[in-house]
Order: structure tokens, then sequence, then C-alpha cells
């Protein structure tokens, strides 16, 4: 069995998209005619550019190999070019290819993926999700109203979750770290009282920031989080800095998570070693693929560390997750995106009942693509999957945003 053919499918979830604007999915078929799925969650250039880096990296480093052997293959890519360094691009680009291998050894085997892997260590995920509006809720005014954060917190724990993330100290900006403004840690603490308040002690705080801030930023925010006692402050300074990120573990009476921006043990490692994160996000379409992410989750538990696998794209790339949340003894949770397009695109092939998943026994990664509907609907924009804004903090008008939502322009 080896494999044979690539095609790619770039998929734009409908409005209002919560997931990113597009998803890349990739399919590839063997010699005697298996096919497999994956998602390569690769966001820093554009479709076109990514599908022709995806084309690049299977034919130099996979075309013609045996699906099995994804060591091997991991090894030519991080290796490609003399380099032997974790590359973003070419990482995500092999991430969900390697995914398909897992997806296309499963199917030959009659075997879930989760099998291959050690086996079932958790018979249920623990899962969680952003807070979304209510059909009810006005888009724009959702991101920055604590009261309609507290009542989406509050239907989510109705329906079985038992952790919720919210991220409302924004600006998203590109110019790296900065200080937020007071309004801004004002608007943090009061998402946590009215969000705390609405829960109770039924469900965790999960406290995203996007690598927005400064150390001294970070801790000051850190700091007034802490009598509301969240989960984790997700990524509080630039994911590179890992130096600043461990002064801000040890500054921070929460939980430092990080990770849905990294690859490969090559940049979870440093985070362990410098004691800076305590709870790790590795995202398996773009992390180095199941087979890496199982790495770097037996490097964490060495440490102590637990695993929350990170999914902002599509169902594939979640269906890659939860294989691999299955198997691993230091899962804390696994992020999950509850939309129709989502359950709609893998013919409902898994589902979060009171705020867990059990996946099945069914080969592979146990879904099925609906090829037509994701074809139904081509990304056709100009923006990324996600983007930063140019313009910087705002100290005397305040920072809109808009969360976790892409944003509505192309």
């Amino acid at each position: 069995m080896k494999l044979q053919d690539l095609d790619i499918i770039v998929t734009a979830p409908p409005a209002p998209g919560w997931g990113g604007r597009y998803w890349m999915l990739v399919k590839l078929t063997t010699d005697n005619g298996i096919t497999g799925w994956g998602e390569c969650y690769g966001a820093s250039v554009g479709p076109v550019a990514m599908r022709a880096v995806i084309e690049d990296v299977f034919a130099r480093h996979m075309q013609g190999e045996s699906p099995e052997n994804v060591e091997l293959m991991f090894r030519r890519a991080y290796s490609s070019g003399f380099t032997q360094r974790p590359d973003l691009t070419v990482m995500g680009a092999f991430s969900g290819l390697e995914i398909a291998c897992w997806d296309i050894v499963g199917k030959a085997r009659e075997r879930p993926v989760w099998a291959m892997l050690g086996g079932r260590m958790n018979d249920a995920v623990r899962t969680y999700t952003y807070l979304y509006p209510l059909p009810h809720h006005d888009l724009d005014e959702f991101w920055v109203s604590p009261e309609m954060a507290a009542e989406s917190a509050a239907d989510a724990v109705a329906r079985g979750y038992t952790a919720i993330k919210f991220d409302p100290a924004g600006p998203y900006t590109m110019r790296g770290g900065h200080m937020p403004a007071m309004s801004d840690i004002s608007r943090s603490t009061a998402f946590c009282a009215a969000i705390r308040a609405a829960v109770g002690d039924c469900a965790d705080l999960l406290f995203g920031t996007h690598g927005q801030f400064t150390t001294a930023g970070a801790i000051r925010l850190g700091q007034a989080l802490e009598p509301y006692s969240p989960l984790w402050f997700e990524e509080p300074v630039p994911p590179d800095d890992v130096p600043a990120m461990a002064r801000v573990a040890s500054a921070v009476r929460v939980p430092v998570a990080t990770g849905e921006r990294l690859t490969t043990r090559a940049e979870f490692a440093p985070l362990l070693a410098q004691g800076a994160a305590e709870i790790l996000q590795p995202a398996t379409g773009r992390s180095g693929g199941i087979w890496e992410t199982r790495k770097i989750a037996a490097l964490a538990e060495a440490f102590g560390a637990q695993m929350a696998p990170h999914l902002y794209a599509g169902p594939v790339e979640w269906a890659a997750n939860l294989h691999l949340a299955t198997v691993i003894p230091n899962l804390l949770m696994a992020e999950t995106i509850e939309s129709p397009y989502h359950e709609a695109l893998i013919k409902g092939g898994i589902d979060v009942e009171a705020g867990h998943v059990r996946l099945s026994d069914a080969p592979g990664l146990g879904i099925e693509v609906d090829e037509a509907l994701a074809r139904a609907h081509p990304w056709n924009g100009q923006g990324l999957h996600l983007e930063m804004r140019d313009a910087p903090c705002d100290y005397a008008n305040g920072n809109r945003f808009q969360g976790g939502a892409p944003a509505t322009e192309s």
C-alpha cells in the first residue's frame, strides 16, 4: 500500500463562520484505493500559496511511501532544505497530510486511530466551548458585553459543558506585546465576574489573550483576574517569548496555557524546561500531526503538565484531536466547536453529549467527509484564516473586536 494521489479542498464555513474564514482539507488515496482525510492548519499564508506548499510536501516527502511510515515522512519534511528545525508553514502542510495517513491505516486495518496509539485511556473526553452569541444577541455587541457572555455561558453549562472560554482583553494587533488599557482590564474582570456569577462552580473559566501583552502588562491583567480563579490564562505574551511566559507564570496565580501557534517538540520542550506553562494546547493540524503531538503529550507528562488540544478550524482536525485525547493520561480537556457546518461536513460522525465526546470503534478517524458540501462552499475571499489588525491599542476610545469570530470583511 503506497500513497498515490492528493486532493485539496478549501472550504469556507457559512456565516457566522466559527472556526475561521476557511479550512484546508486534504484527501489522500493509496494505490489500492483507500482514502484518508486530514486538515492542514497553516494560517500564515493564503490558500493559493498554501496549496502549493501542501502539494510540494506531498510530492517531495510522501508520494509513493507507505502511509504507515509517518516517522520517516516527518523526518523528511522536518529536515527539508537542510533545516532540521520547525517551519510553521511546512509543518502545517505535513500535519494535515499525516492525519490523513492515520485515517488510511486505520481503515486498512479496520481499527480506529485511537486503538493504534495506545488504546482507550479516557472513556469520555471532556470538552470545552468558546462563548458564542445566542440567536437573540447582537453579533457586534456580544464581544464587549459581560451580560451577553454570561447568558451564553449559562446556556453552555445547561447543555453540559464544564468549561468555557472567552477573550475580552483585545485588541488583536500585529504590533507585538502591548500594555493593556485600563478599560480592557476593567472589561476583563467584568466578564469574569458576570460569568462566574452565572455559572458558579459548575464550570471552569478559560481566559484567552492570544499573546497580546508585554510581560508587565500580562502580569497586571493576570493578577486582576485571580479573584475569579480561572482555570487558565491563555498565551499571555507572544508565543515565541518563552522567558517572558515563564515570568508571567511565576507572578500570576492562574495556570498558564499556550501552544496553538507552536509546532513540534522543538517549540514545546522549552516551555516545559523553563516552567513557562502547565497546560499545552497543540493543534494536530499544525503541531506536526498526530504522532508528533503524541510525543509532545509524553514530554508534558514527564513535567507534570496537562494537554488541552486546541481547535479553531474544521471538524477533521477536531477528529484528530479527539483521537489523541482519547489515549493520553495527562488530558485536561479538548476544545470543540458546535456549528451546523461542522456537524454536516462529517455527516454527524462525532457527537458532543453533556460536554463530553466518546469516540466510536469506527475505523480510521471514524468520520465521513461530505465532499459535495465542502466543494459547494469554496473560499473566494482575500483574507487569511485569521488576521490581526494594524492599529495599536486604543487607550482613549477603547478597543472593539470580534473575539473568536473571523472578521466579517473578506
